[in-house]
């Protein structure tokens, strides 16, 4: 059987992109998407809970997307997931896990452009997915 690494976020961005270039002047940006579940626990307590997915994107990709996005902004991305590690400047080894993103879409319409660059938390409020039933919860 064959294998699938695939990865669908949407999100928000919670700080600017970051663009950078190679030593070969390709264009390269990283950003974080957050995510978020709220759900209700054994004793009824909704619950909130927030995941950052740390996203690289390469060369017309990556230059788009710092040029329309900015902190707060929501984006739906796709991509697929890459482990690496490296050398920290202490010499330690460290691993990470990238999205390497392959695609992406706007989403946020442009009159809500100002209001979601604010640099308040409340764009979190967005993401209330909270099921129908707390049963499907695992713990």
């Amino acid at each position: 059987m064959g294998s699938v690494n695939k990865v669908i976020l949407l999100g928000r961005l919670g700080a600017d992109p970051d663009l950078r270039y190679t030593q070969d002047q390709t264009p390269v940006s990283s950003f974080n998407i957050a995510t978020s579940i709220s759900f209700k626990n054994k004793s009824g307590e909704k619950v909130d809970k927030t995941s950052w997915h740390r996203c690289v994107a390469w060369r017309k990709t990556a230059e788009t997307i710092n040029q329309y996005f900015k902190k707060g902004n929501q984006i739906y991305v796709e991509g697929s997931l890459e482990s690496r590690s490296y050398e920290d400047q202490n010499g330690e080894k460290k691993y990470v896990t990238e999205v390497i993103v392959n695609n992406f879409q706007f989403v946020d319409s442009k009159g809500s452009e100002q209001q979601s660059s604010s640099s308040d938390d409340s764009f979190l409020d967005d993401f209330d997915l909270e099921g129908s039933s707390s049963d499907d919860v695992p713990f």
